[in-house]
């Protein structure tokens, strides 16, 4: 969840009015910072190259390293998986202001209408889909299936994603430990080299697949 609406959101809570409501305020505070912001983009062509010809990505990220890919990837047709929860409401609106298209649900909650969505969204529209693989709630840094799963049954490529802040204000009480770039500050926005999993995989090679993403973004743009 963005930085914003975590402010937002939380003095929604305590007026006791609905954070939705909030909405405009965050979209336009997140497009003001962004603004702001110098990005650097490594890998990125030879993933141009590969959409050129056709090729499309399921595009795994961390939760806390969310918010520059907003301004940047905007209006491109992009498929978002959120949760179902009241916090993934008031980010897919948020996201939805930015061009984003949503397929809701998560791990917890309406999980496989969300992967039926965003599967649709990629043989109609070509589009690109991309996961918080350890959200909506954590563990932090640990890759859930869904990623996997959508990009096995479709035999699209997996494109892992990290972005390096160069200053930021974590939320430390936040599961993820959400990161607010400063204003001005440089956001390195690294691309991993697209890879296919196979088609069908049983319970114990997901497991491998999970931990085989895992240590590709922890490992990306080190």
């Amino acid at each position: 969840m963005c930085s914003h609406s975590i402010c937002l959101r939380s003095l929604g809570m305590r007026l006791r009015i609905n954070p939705v409501r909030f909405v405009p305020i965050a979209a336009m505070l997140t497009n003001l910072l962004s603004r702001t912001l110098r990005y650097s983009q490594e890998n990125f062509e030879e993933c141009e190259q590969m959409r050129g010809r056709g090729v499309r990505f399921v595009v795994p990220c961390w939760h806390d390293e969310l918010f520059p890919l907003l301004h940047l990837h905007r209006d491109q047709g992009v498929v978002a998986v959120v949760s179902q929860s009241r916090d993934g409401e008031f980010l897919s609106q948020v996201m939805a202001r930015f061009g984003y298209k949503l397929a809701r649900g998560s791990s917890r909650r309406g999980g496989a209408g969300a992967l039926i969505a965003a599967r649709k969204e990629m043989r109609e529209h070509g589009a690109d889909v991309v996961f918080t693989v350890d959200g909506p709630r954590g563990p932090r840094h640990k890759v859930k299936e869904g990623a996997i799963y959508l990009a096995a049954k479709t035999g699209v490529h997996l494109l892992p994603l990290r972005v390096f802040m160069s200053r930021s204000f974590v939320f430390q009480n936040a599961w993820d430990k959400f990161q607010l770039p400063w204003p001005g500050a440089h956001c390195r926005v690294v691309y991993g080299r697209p890879y296919l999993v196979p088609g069908i995989l049983s319970a114990d090679e997901m497991t491998l697949e999970c931990l085989n993403l895992e240590e590709k973004l922890h490992q990306l743009g080190l």
